[in-house]
């Protein structure tokens, strides 16, 4: 049964995770932002893979448009294969893995160390050798995670970015409203069946898109991961925008898209592609917390809204969790332990 899976009691555990991070990592988060201040710091780069490089993704968009931060992603390759890593005075650089064990985010700390910029790591091994490279460390907090494709850890992580850019801009209604994400994520848990009944409807699909915007262009990324490790299908990520500027072209009748559709400032955006894609007679899932959306082909998995849409990523990731999660059994494959990956990734 897919109930009795670790990836299921993963994904249920996720308020809890939430709540154990916002009540215990406060003061690191404090002590971060006071060294980011006393440096002066306005340019933050990050260091990350897979799952957590989704969540850079986020942190890009909560860091610019909260904070007015440059973030900037780092090409670890030019730590480890050329060995031409760029000058990194005056920077931030953050650091964030599951494991701690990447060579090639360890390399970038290292080389950050290196050159006396200012360091910190995201993980859920604080004893881990990224770890030992933060100046500061956030504790994930998300405890051992048995299932391979990763889910408490990657909401982990985005409350982490968020605490982080709450507490840089010093807004009570910042912290007010991340102190709801652990009730918005068990509420969004109760998308269940709407999300088995959309399984169902994908479960022939062998290729799909999964498209979002502005904050949720990392939940695109994120649920295409999911989707891609757990069914073996491939599945391609993209942001509205893109998506118009040229991959429209492979959309026919019944071709999957799923849309993640968060209310705020792209509700018209998505809402034209919507659309668009139903003109064309795509199969369409929509993700989402808005309520005026039009009904695609494929059905709305609502998630009731309880945060602003800076924070929207976090509850709005987990139907597609749950989709991943039921589309891989309704294929018997294994949710656990999917074909060909690992827990722990190391790459160069």
């Amino acid at each position: 049964m897919v109930e009795g899976s670790h990836l299921h009691r993963e994904i249920h555990s996720q308020p809890a995770v939430l709540e154990r991070l916002l009540s215990t990592q406060r003061k690191p988060a404090r002590d971060l932002v006071l060294a980011i201040s006393s440096r002066a710091i306005n340019h933050v780069l990050i260091a990350a893979r897979g799952t957590s490089d989704n969540a850079a993704r986020f942190a890009q968009y909560v860091f610019g448009a909260m904070n007015g931060l440059l973030v900037s992603l780092a090409t670890p390759s030019l730590y480890t294969f050329y060995h031409r890593p760029p000058r990194l005075r005056d920077v931030l650089v953050l650091g964030i893995s599951q494991s701690g064990r990447s060579p090639d985010i360890i390399a970038v700390l290292a080389e950050a160390r290196s050159q006396g910029a200012l360091t910190a790591t995201l993980t859920n091994e604080t004893d881990s050798e990224l770890a030992g490279l933060g100046d500061f460390v956030i504790d994930l907090c998300a405890g051992e995670e048995q299932a391979v494709a990763a889910t408490k850890t990657y909401t982990a992580e985005l409350a982490a970015i968020s605490l982080l850019s709450a507490t840089i801009a010093g807004d009570p209604d910042m912290v007010a409203a991340l102190e709801r994400t652990p009730t918005a994520v068990s509420k969004a848990l109760s998308t269940e069946d709407a999300a088995r009944q959309a399984a169902a409807r994908l479960q022939k699909f062998s290729h799909a898109a999964v498209i979002g915007r502005g904050f949720n262009y990392a939940t695109a990324f994120e649920l295409a991961i999911k989707l891609a490790e757990l069914t073996y299908s491939p599945v391609q990520a993209y942001s509205s925008a893109d998506f118009l500027h040229g991959p429209l072209a492979v959309v026919e009748r019944g071709f999957p898209v799923i849309v993640v559709a968060a209310a705020g400032a792209l509700r018209d955006d998505l809402s034209g592609l919507l659309r668009t894609l139903d003109e064309r007679r795509a199969e369409v899932v929509c993700i989402t917390d808005e309520a005026g959306l039009i009904e695609p082909s494929g059905g709305v998995i609502r998630v009731p809204q309880e945060v602003p849409e800076w924070l929207s990523p976090l509850p709005l990731i987990v139907p597609g969790q749950l989709l991943a999660l039921h589309l891989a059994h309704l294929r018997g494959l294994d949710v656990d332990s999917p074909r060909s990956i690992k827990k722990v990734t190391e790459t160069r």
